[in-house]
């Protein structure tokens, strides 16, 4: 097993201070995030970071432990002196193209890129043509793909065990839609076999990121919700309302059984459907509630796992530029079906690849 150097682009929230909104730490070490996931795996180690935000940076590589000629205001200063064989883009949305490009040119063998992928269909198009071009690995950050937990659920649905042809889904999470409905799209693709085919969506207009988060004026980001279909499984979206007052949920109904997931307070609640009537069951290979201190933390370093594995020859993927791609297309959908008041179906077609979601 080799050794690889890694580097964060964009040292805020998620790269390892603590998400915002989340779990703020004021500056110390947030584990449940990307330095934390290099942290936390065999033969990664961090060794660069980059970011325009001089104090971010410093609190960051204080907190991380990156020596101080080894931070840099600009990333492709980074790039250029520090031969990495991978980099996190942790910056936002808007500005992942420009990251990863830049990475993937400069030889990077592996780019582990925050959701989502990008602000629009042709931002990501370019991203994974570059990408395939020069033979760089891009793995996209949705963490509830690398938790234990949800693949063996992906198992369960696939294989009709327990819930048999699920029918139904009906998911609560947090407004907005890039920050929060993106991780509710990209589950959806990640359980079920067949793709997203069509949705109908509401914006609200109510902006979190930008009203309590401190976001920027420019971060068009939007509660809202939608209805989709997912080949015979018809699933409703609500991402309304503030994190302050928010629950995450998913409920699933289907043919053998019902599933009822809370990620606030773990709870896994599973009924086998007998006759008419729906019996109180063990969920089959669900051991434990979800807690955010295990599973959620240890997601990213599970994807830190996966990234080195693929570098030394894995060929298991997990969390694809293409599939992360198809949630950006559903998200992009949900902005268009509110806006023509239509059904928008899948895949999209112009004008609408270039339609730009600024997210946080």
């Amino acid at each position: 097993m080799a050794n690889y150097r890694a580097g964060i682009i964009g040292t805020g929230g998620v790269a390892g201070l603590g998400t915002i909104g989340v779990d703020d730490r004021d500056g110390s070490r947030a584990t449940a995030s990307h330095a934390g996931g290099y942290d936390a795996t065999e033969s990664v180690e961090l060794v660069a970071a980059a970011d325009v935000n001089g104090e971010t940076l410093a609190a960051f590589c204080d907190a991380w432990d990156v020596p101080p000629n080894s931070r840099y205001a600009d990333h492709e200063a980074m790039l250029a002196a520090e031969n990495l064989d991978i980099i996190s883009v942790c910056t936002p949305a808007l500005f992942h193209r420009e990251h990863v490009v830049d990475a993937a040119e400069d030889g990077v063998d592996a780019i582990l890129c925050e959701k989502p992928i990008a602000s629009s269909l042709d931002e990501a198009t370019e991203m994974i043509e570059v990408c395939e071009t020069t033979d760089t690995d891009l793995v996209v950050n949705y963490t509830l793909r690398f938790t234990a937990k949800f693949q063996h659920l992906r198992k369960l649905i696939r294989s009709g065990e327990a819930l048999g042809d699920v029918r139904s889904v009906v998911v609560q999470s947090r407004m907005e839609l890039g920050r929060n409905a993106t991780h509710v799209l990209d589950l959806l693709d990640y359980l079920f076999e067949d793709e997203m085919d069509d949705i109908w969506g509401h914006v609200t207009g109510e902006n979190e990121s930008v009203e309590t988060l401190s976001a920027r004026d420019d971060v068009d980001d939007a509660a809202g919700r939608a209805m989709l279909s997912i080949g015979d499984v018809q699933a409703t979206v609500d991402c309304t309302t503030p994190r302050r007052m928010s629950s995450i949920s998913y409920q699933f109904l289907g043919s053998a059984g019902k599933l009822s997931v809370n990620l606030d307070d773990g709870e896994w609640r599973y009924w086998r459907l007998e006759g008419d009537e729906h019996i109180p069951a063990e969920m089959p290979g669900i051991d434990g509630a979800w807690t955010w201190d295990d599973d959620y933390e240890r997601g990213f370093a599970n994807a830190i796992t996966h990234v080195r594995d693929r570098l030394d020859g894995s060929d298991r993927t997990v969390s694809t530029a293409h599939d992360a791609k198809r949630s950006l297309e559903a998200l992009v959908a949900i902005f268009v079906s509110h806006y023509t008041g239509s059904r928008v179906s899948l895949p999209l077609q112009r004008p609408f690849e270039d339609v730009e979601i600024r997210s946080w």
